[in-house]
C-alpha cells in the first residue's frame, strides 16, 4: 500500500504522532522516517495542542471527542489514543482510582465508537499500567472486549521506556487491534540489547546554566522540614541510573513529594522542561511553548516518541503487506 494514513485521538502534545512519522534524531541515534502520515488530530487541552501546531503540519482540531461525529474524521489506515489514563493510575488516589466509571475513564468508548464506524485496518492505544488492576482488575477485559466486539483481534504488552534506549523507568500498557478480516496477530517490539541502558546524565543540562528558578529555596526546605521533619526530599535522582517516571503533576512537584528531583551540590531543584523532554525522548528539535507548568503536564501526559517509534515498525511492516 502507499502512505499510512493515521488519526490521532488525544493527541496532546505529539508524541505519539512523531514517533509514528518518525524521521528525527535522538542521542545521537537516527530514527527513519515511517511511510505514514497524520491526516487527522485531535484533543481538548489547548496547551498541549499549541505545542503540537508548532511542530506537525497538520494542526489539532481542538474539541472535545464526545462530540466530534466519526464521519467528520478522514478515513485513515490506523487509530491512535492514549486516552486519559488518571483514572486508572495507581497515584490516583483524590478521588479513588475510579477506572471506567470515571467520565474520563470511559473515553476509550469514544475509541470503540470511531472504530466501529470508521472500520481502520489498526488501532493502537496506550495507558498507564495501572489499568490492569483497576477496579479489581474489571476494568481492563472489559476495554479488551469492547475492541474485540467492533471487528478486532486484540493483543496487549507491557512496555518499558527504559528497555528502548530512554533514560526513564515508564512502564506502559499497549493495546493492538487489526481489523479481523485482515487475519493479522499483533505483535509487539522486544527490548533492544543496544539500547538497555541510558543514565539520567545523558539528557541533562549543564547545571552552571540552568536558571536558579528551578531550584528550591533554602527558606522553601527549612520551611519543609519545620513542618515535616521526615520530609520525603522528593525522589532525589542518582544521574548515573535511569530517571523515575516524569509525569503530568511535575508542575506541582514539591520536596516532600515522591516526584523525581535533583540535588546538585546539597541544592535541591525540579528539572527544566526541556530536560523532561528529553527525558521522554523527545529530540532537541522539538519545540516548546507557554508556561512551564503547561509544559511540564503536556510532557508528562506524552508516549515517548522513540517507544512509539518502535511500537510503528510493526504496524507499518504489517499493514506494507495489505
Amino acid at each position: 500500500m502507499g502512505q499510512i494514513k493515521i488519526a490521532s485521538l488525544f493527541c496532546g502534545c505529539g508524541g505519539t504522532d512523531l514517533g509514528l512519522l518518525g524521521g528525527f534524531k535522538y542521542l545521537g541515534k537516527t530514527f527513519r522516517k515511517n511511510a505514514t502520515k497524520i491526516i487527522f488530530a485531535n484533543d481538548i487541552d489547548n496547551a498541549a495542542c499549541d505545542i503540537y501546531d508548532l511542530n506537525f503540519p497538520t494542526k489539532s482540531f481542538r474539541e472535545d471527542i464526545k462530540n466530534v461525529p466519526a464521519e467528520n474524521i478522514p478515513d485513515h489506515d490506523i487509530l491512535t489514543g492514549g486516552f486519559p489514563c488518571q483514572s486508572f493510575s495507581v497515584i490516583a488516589q483524590n478521588p479513588q482510582r475510579l477506572g471506567y466509571k470515571s467520565d474520563g475513564g470511559r473515553l476509550f468508548f469514544e475509541m470503540v465508537r470511531i472504530l466501529r464506524e470508521k472500520q481502520p485496518k489498526c488501532f493502537v492505544a496506550e495507558n498507564v499500567k495501572g489499568i490492569l488492576s483497576a477496579n479489581d482488575k474489571k476494568a481492563f477485559p472489559l476495554i479488551l472486549n469492547e475492541f474485540k466486539k467492533v471487528g478486532y483481534d486484540v493483543d496487549y504488552a507491557v512496555l518499558n521506556s527504559a528497555q528502548f534506549g530512554i533514560p526513564q523507568k515508564r512502564e506502559r500498557v499497549f493495546i493492538i487491534g487489526f481489523r479481523k478480516d485482515l487475519r493479522i496477530k499483533p505483535t509487539f517490539p522486544k527490548p533492544v540489547n543496544s539500547y538497555a541502558f541510558v543514565p539520567l546524565k545523558k539528557v541533562l543540562s549543564n547545571h552552571e546554566e540552568v536558571d536558579q528558578k528551578y531550584y528550591f529555596s533554602k527558606r522553601a526546605v527549612l520551611g519543609l522540614l519545620k513542618s515535616n521533619p521526615r520530609m520525603n526530599k522528593g525522589r532525589v535522582q542518582d544521574e548515573n541510573q535511569l530517571c523515575s517516571t516524569v509525569g503530568a503533576h511535575l508542575a506541582k512537584i514539591s520536596l516532600n513529594s515522591t516526584d523525581p528531583v535533583l540535588k546538585i551540590r546539597g541544592k535541591y531543584r525540579r528539572f527544566t522542561p526541556r530536560e523532561v523532554a528529553k527525558i521522554q525522548s523527545f529530540p532537541n528539535s522539538f519545540k516548546l511553548t507557554g508556561s512551564d507548568s503547561k509544559q511540564y503536564r503536556a510532557l508528562g501526559n506524552a508516549i515517548p516518541p522513540v517507544l512509539m517509534w518502535f511500537v510503528a515498525q510493526g504496524l507499518v511492516q504489517k499493514l506494507a503487506k495489505t
